[in-house]
Formats: C-alpha cells, structure tokens, sequence
C-alpha cells in the first residue's frame, strides 16, 4: 500500500519509471512445483532475477540468472506471466523501485555445480507453499495462480 501511494505520487511529480529486472518462475511440468532460491543478503526465499543483459532477450536473460543462481537447465517462455514491484536495498543504504518480469522456465536440469552453489540454497514448493514462501505480495500473486501441484 504505501509503494503504491510512494509511485502513484512519483508520477504525480514526473519521476522516471522504476528500473527493470527479469525472473525466472521455475517450474517442474511433471508436478506443477516451483523451484525457489535464498537470497544472498537475507536468505529469504526467492525466484532467480537480475537486470537485463545486452544481447539477451529478456527470457533469455532470466534463463541465465536461473542458471547462475539455481543451476537450472531449461526452456524459457518468451512471454511474461505477470510482473511484480519491489523495492531493491542499495549498497549506499537506500532502497530504489523494481518492477520485475517474471518468465516461466521449464526446468529440465538440475546440476549440483553452478556459480552461486555456494551462496544460495535452492527447494521445490508447491505453488501454494511458495506463495506463502516469498515476501513480494505481487509475486505470491503470481504463484497463487497458477495450477496446483500434482499430489498436492
């Protein structure tokens, strides 16, 4: 509520848009479960993002955090499912507005040796559990809707 009133009046004032990053929503066909990842700083559950990378599409760039941050191998759609808004903590102690695009990942792989193996913990939730995982109410959005996880 108060990020919304925080950009509703930015605008009023003419400031730029937030700045964009890209997610990869991983997903397991088979089950419907979604894999998450811990955060570096906080270790709170999160879905892979960073900012968009010259010469990637978009999806493509979410595939490769998914990559550095999970270790995941896959198909990325090249469609968004949904976008999300956080505010991103800065080193200097300031917070700057996000809006993230998440991109479904179809994960075909796993692999156990990955950049971020050693920083990161990685675990599949049901959609519903991950929704209750993450702290961004418009990423639980987006996880809430989809499908059920089969046997869950």
């Amino acid at each position: 509520m108060i990020v919304e009133f925080r950009d509703r009046l930015a605008r009023l004032l003419g400031r730029r848009p937030p700045e964009m990053q890209v997610a990869a929503l991983c997903l397991d066909e088979a089950s419907g479960r979604v894999l998450l990842v811990t955060s570096r700083g906080t270790g709170r559950w999160i879905v892979p993002k960073g900012w968009p990378m010259p010469g990637r599409s978009l999806a493509g760039a979410a595939l490769q955090e998914a990559w550095e941050e999970a270790g995941v191998r896959g198909r990325a759609a090249a469609c968004e499912i949904g976008r999300y808004r956080y505010d991103k903590d800065q080193e200097r102690g300031f917070a700057i507005p996000v809006e993230v695009r998440v991109f479904p990942l179809y994960v075909e792989s796993l692999a156990e040796d990955y950049p971020e193996a050693e920083q990161r913990r990685r675990r599949w939730f049901s959609p519903q559990e991950a929704a209750r995982m993450v702290a961004e109410p418009g990423l639980q959005q987006i996880l809430r809707a989809l499908p059920a996880a089969a046997g869950s």
